[in-house]
This record gives C-alpha cells, structure tokens and sequence, in this order.
C-alpha cells in the first residue's frame, strides 16, 4: 500500500485512495477464497462419483490450501502494480488543479511570512478588544457607582430642601444662619450631655464607696 496520505485526494472524494484501493484488494481476496471452496466442494463432488478412489479430503483441503497461497501471491504481485497505475492516473489529482473551495487561495495567495503578519495582527486585534471590553465592563461599574451616589446626593438635597422649609415655618429666612444656629444648639447640646455625664459619675463614685 502506498504510504503517500494523499490529503488533497481525500478532501476531494470524501475517503482517502489507498482505503479505497484497500476495500478493492478485500473484495478480491474474499472473491478468490470464495472460488476456491467451490473449485473444493466440485472437486470432492467428483472424487465421489470415481469408484474406488483413495483420495481423502483432507488431502483436497491441503491441496487447495496450497494452490490458495500460490493464486494469493500472484494477487499480491498483480493488486500492487494495478494499485500504482490506479493512485497515479485514477485517483490522483494533478498538481495544477485547484477544488472549487480553494479557489480564494489561488486569487489571493499569502506567502508564509503574510500569513504569520495576519496572524500576529488577529491575535493583536484580539487584545485590543480585550482590553476594551474589560474598559468598557469597569465604566459600566463606574456609571453604576455614580449613579448609586448621585441617588445619595439626591437624597441629601432633598433633604436640605425639608430643612430649609422648615426653618421658613419656623421664622428663620436664611438657610446659612439657620444650619449655623443649629450647629450652635447641637454643640451646646452636647457641651450639656457631656456635663451630665461628668455629674453622673462623680454621683456613682460615692455610691460605690459605700
């Protein structure tokens, strides 16, 4: 059998010559082994019919093995010249031809060096767009937190704008003066809650001494 892969072939039959040229072998093989054991059973069929023959069938089954190997060889010998002759002017394809779908090589050829280039260039567009998509993917996280904050600061202003309504009920026209009044109070509130603590606990101390 021929060592040949003969890819090309393949691709254009859908098998590969040489499993073809192998099935053709099989099939003769099975032909002649076929033939023999009938040339055998007509040969024992006569044997039979010829009075006082002292031939045994075992002595037929050797003989027949024997012209099986000799046929065999010959097969051999004819199958390998008819399987060169068939790979070479069957099935093969000449080096000129090109199949319908390698067409587009033949208009736009690439040399090795262009190949690698496209690829080097392929694989650096794919890191481009990585990148960008892992940019796009952290803005996108980005906008979720301002959004997040912006909904924080909405709140806080709306608030103020409670706090400023309220001092207008209360008589106070100016927000400014009146946060600083409220900060005033909220020290002073705190100045009187530290005191307490303080008076607090110089309550306990006693109290624990007894």
């Amino acid at each position: 059998m021929s060592v040949n892969p003969m890819a090309y072939e393949a691709q254009f039959f859908g098998f590969t010559p040489q499993t073809c040229m192998l099935r053709v072998y099989i099939a003769f093989q099975d032909y002649l082994f076929e033939v023999m054991l009938v040339v055998e059973t007509v040969i024992l069929k006569k044997l039979e019919a010829l009075p006082g023959c002292k031939i045994t069938p075992l002595q037929v089954r050797k003989s027949t093995e024997e012209f099986l190997l000799f046929m065999k060889k010959h097969l051999d010998k004819l199958f390998s010249k008819m399987e060169e002759v068939l790979l070479q002017l069957v099935l093969n394809i000449p080096k000129n031809v090109l199949l319908p779908e390698d067409k587009v090589h033949e208009q736009y050829p690439y040399s090795k060096e262009q190949f690698q280039a496209l690829q080097d260039e392929i694989q650096q567009l794919q890191k481009q767009y990585r990148a960008e998509a892992s940019a796009g993917q952290a803005l996108r996280a980005e906008l979720e937190e301002q959004k997040v904050v912006q909904a924080e600061l909405e709140k806080i202003l709306q608030w103020f704008d409670g706090l400023e309504n309220i001092c207008r009920e209360h008589g106070t026209g100016n927000f400014k003066e009146s946060l600083a009044f409220l900060t005033q109070n909220a020290k002073r509130l705190q100045d009187v809650l530290k005191d307490v603590e303080e008076k607090s606990k110089k309550i306990k101390k006693p109290d624990q001494l007894l």
